[in-house]
């Protein structure tokens, strides 16, 4: 996470939080807020902070905390706040209304404080990771990218970051829909992870920006035969994606935005290159703009480049 999440103790008023949360949390740097609550603790999470939710043992049979976490849960915006339920015993019947609730995690006094903190720690990965990948494609998002190029930089590795598009994207999504719009992505997202990890295994990265964008980064040795390989299966499978009279005349007519009729192409790919081999970058957004500009020219040329 880019920021110190803050965890919301969710329980009665003059209850004091367990001393394992306190030694965790001191231990990983998150603030600690108590809260008695419900409204107030949905007040916070719906601003959008960053933050885990704990619900006191005191708390686990309230109908009032049950029905917060399904609300929680209920909605995509808040749905990613992971939620830890205490419990004063082991009940079967207790943790099937919380998972059902929607809860991530109920930690139980017949564990040992041991293994609760190695529960919490399980918790917090899972966060992270769940929060870093793009949903659609369960790739890695601008955080794991970022992340993965400082690696790099850190490591003085010489190698090309590539920023792959698509070209002529929106016109066949306002032609076919979101739905195949989607399948494209997909297609896409799965022809680069397995282009890439398909021949240079763990040193490559893949990972979705959003939309119809895409970062990965390999070997600068890899370049040209990776790319070549990437262009070669796209260009491939593209035509299946269009109804047979688009696939055989290689293109249909599209508006565009006044409304005038032209010819729109089949989809094409654009991947911009930026390598290490002759500058020192200090940081991944330089990587990144370099990137973008490079694809930017790289779409002014006709067909994949």
């Amino acid at each position: 996470m880019r920021t110190r999440p803050t965890i919301l103790y969710f329980g009665p008023v003059g209850r004091p939080v367990p001393d394992l949360v306190r030694r965790w949390a001191e231990g990983k740097g998150f603030p600690v807020t108590v809260m008695a609550e419900a409204a107030d603790v949905e007040a916070v999470i719906l601003r959008g902070h960053s933050c885990l939710l704990f619900v006191d043992a005191a708390l686990a049979e309230s109908p009032v905390a049950q029905a917060l976490v399904r609300r929680l849960k209920g909605d995509a915006f808040t749905a990613i706040i992971p939620v830890l339920i205490f419990a004063s015993c082991h009940d079967p019947a207790l943790m099937g209304r919380w998972f059902g609730a929607g809860a991530d995690e109920i930690l139980s006094t017949v564990f040992p404080p041991a293994e609760q903190r190695a529960r919490l720690d399980a918790l917090l990965v899972r966060t992270e990771r769940d929060v870093s990948v793009h949903p659609s494609t369960r790739m890695p998002g601008t955080t794991e990218i970022e992340r993965a190029i400082r690696v790099r930089l850190d490591a003085a590795e010489e190698f090309a970051v590539c920023y792959a598009d698509l070209d002529h994207f929106k016109e066949f999504n306002d032609r076919y829909g979101y739905y195949d719009g989607d399948r494209v992505i997909y297609i896409l997202s799965r022809i680069l992870h397995d282009v890439v990890k398909g021949m240079v295994g763990a040193a490559g990265f893949v990972g979705h920006i959003g939309g119809d964008d895409f970062i990965f980064i390999v070997p600068a040795s890899t370049i040209d035969p990776v790319c070549t390989e990437i262009l070669h299966v796209f260009d491939t499978l593209v035509p299946l994606q269009y109804n047979e009279q688009d696939s055989r005349a290689g293109y249909f007519f599209g508006k565009d935005r006044r409304g005038q009729l032209h010819r729109v192409p089949l989809m094409t790919l654009s991947i911009g290159i930026v390598t290490s081999r002759n500058r020192v970058f200090a940081h991944p957004a330089e990587v990144s703009e370099l990137a973008t500009e490079m694809k930017s020219y790289a779409k002014t040329l006709p067909g994949s480049v």
